[in-house]
């Protein structure tokens, strides 16, 4: 009797535990849910847009592997269907070989091959390349008077390239911050321009 007495609180305490680890669970993945929605939510691209664009993106990252293997270092980075190639590649053919790859993936609009002909990136290059593109992203956040969800910030070789629907204004405001970032040695705005009249139209149909 007394195993049995001991047996079903501690099978109780069991179930408890299991139950809370479920939820604990659960928890985890409604927030992950609801950032991931808010963030999708503040961009002015529609979800449906959005969603192309990683598309875009992952099929360019399974096919340019193929054409250029080991002799170069190639990033694709898509925004409103409008894609940008950066990096480096062997020679003129190669060049051309992933701009007509990156053209012939499905809902690509646009593409601004901006590939150099020249070896392949250090790596001490790139994590350089990414922190700056964290300390831009940063700076731009700090930015009050412009929507840094709606900039797509890309860094290669000290370039920092800035994609993303944005007001002239915007656009200058964003390009200015960019260029005060330490380690910034050029910045390109490849930004599609929209009126204030249409981030009024934008920004609460993405809410909504």
């Amino acid at each position: 009797m007394q195993v049995k007495n001991l047996l079903a609180p501690l099978s109780k305490a069991v179930l408890c535990a299991a139950l809370l680890s479920q939820l604990g669970g659960c928890v985890a993945l409604f927030a992950g849910a609801a950032v991931g929605g808010a963030l999708a939510s503040s961009d002015r691209r529609t979800i449906g847009t959005q969603t192309e664009d990683e598309g875009i993106e992952v099929k360019a990252a399974t096919r340019l592997p193929n054409i250029v293997g080991d002799a170069g270092h190639v990033n694709v980075t898509s925004y409103n269907r409008k894609v940008l190639v950066t990096g480096e590649v062997r020679d003129a053919g190669m060049k051309r070989a992933v701009a007509d790859e990156v053209r012939s993936i499905a809902n690509v609009e646009t593409v601004m091959d901006e590939l150099e002909i020249a070896g392949p990136s250090s790596y001490t290059s790139r994590s350089s390349d990414t922190l700056i593109t964290s300390k831009v992203k940063l700076s731009l956040a700090d930015k009050k008077t412009i929507k840094a969800t709606s900039i797509k910030v890309v860094t290669e070789r000290g370039t920092v390239y800035l994609m993303g629907m944005v007001t002239q204004r915007e656009g200058n405001i964003a390009a200015q911050v960019a260029q005060g970032v330490s380690g910034v040695m050029r910045v390109v705005k490849m930004f599609e321009y929209i009126s204030e009249e249409d981030v009024r139209t934008l920004e609460p149909a993405r809410a909504s």
